[in-house]
């Protein structure tokens, strides 16, 4: 498959197709829009769309005031290569505001499988309790320099709920976290996707990153997940485009909030 069909595969299993995040949201589905619909401490938002000049206003609109009858805070996911090519604008318009744009990477899994183990004195351990949890939000506070109670609340949540599609992993140094990462292998699709990858400072660009990246690898094979997909950050992009991942798209979250 060449990256156009993967991105016509992806938009088809990952975004038309898509499942419920949690047990508290549903999946809508019109000709124009797939949305979710969640509870007011998930995920709201449009998860794909087909509009063109003549509607896209209308199916804005639209959106806005079901969202907001519904007293729900909700995210536009555009990518790219979305029509019309002015939908970005024409949300600025409705009253929108952009997040930073993220690039659309994927690989083979069968490509990040071999030669990356930890460095040495580094193990990969599964977390599968709220202990491991807290491990993994220690890291992740320390990686990425801000509060990750966030994390703590998705987890703790999504391990009891769908221990079957999260995969949570933590890079342990002794018994010290230097690194932590999640995964998410959405049921009936070839997706696999890596979320939340984040190395301490004084362990970065010794491998761990890499090391992360190829264990869930292997998960994801091993369950018949043929590709790995990411959305990369500016500051994660070159790593992993150095590995192989190849851009498929860019995309940017717009917010409305009632």
């Amino acid at each position: 498959m060449d990256n156009a069909d993967i991105l016509a595969l992806y938009d088809h299993e990952m975004r038309r197709g898509a499942r419920p995040d949690s047990t508290d949201a549903r999946i809508e589905r019109t000709d124009k829009v797939v949305r979710q619909i969640a509870s007011r401490e998930g995920w709201s938002g449009i998860l794909w769309s087909d509009l063109d000049e003549s509607d896209a206003d209308e199916q804005i609109a639209e959106q806005i005031a079901l969202y907001t009858a519904l007293g729900r805070e909700f995210e536009w996911k555009t990518y790219a290569h979305d029509t019309p090519a002015d939908l970005g604008r024409r949300l600025r318009a409705a009253g929108f505001t952009p997040d930073d744009a993220e690039t659309l990477l994927i690989a083979e899994t069968k490509t990040q499988l071999p030669g990356a183990e930890p460095p040495e004195g580094v193990r990969i351990e599964p977390v599968t309790d709220m202990a491991g949890v807290e491990l993994m939000v220690r890291a992740n506070e320390r990686a990425f320099g801000r509060d990750a109670s966030w994390l703590r609340d998705l987890l703790r949540v999504r391990l009891a709920q769908d221990p079957d599609v999260i995969v949570a992993v933590v890079a342990l140094a002794g018994d010290e976290p230097v690194s932590s990462a999640r995964m998410e292998l959405i049921p009936g699709t070839r997706f696999a996707g890596l979320w939340g990858g984040g190395t301490v400072p004084e362990w970065r660009g010794r491998g761990v990153y890499r090391a992360l990246i190829a264990h869930r690898a292997r998960i994801a094979a091993a369950r018949g997940y043929e590709f790995l997909q990411v959305d990369a950050s500016e500051d994660s992009r070159p790593i992993l485009e150095g590995l192989g991942f190849a851009k498929l798209s860019t995309t940017t979250p717009y917010l409305y909030t009632p």
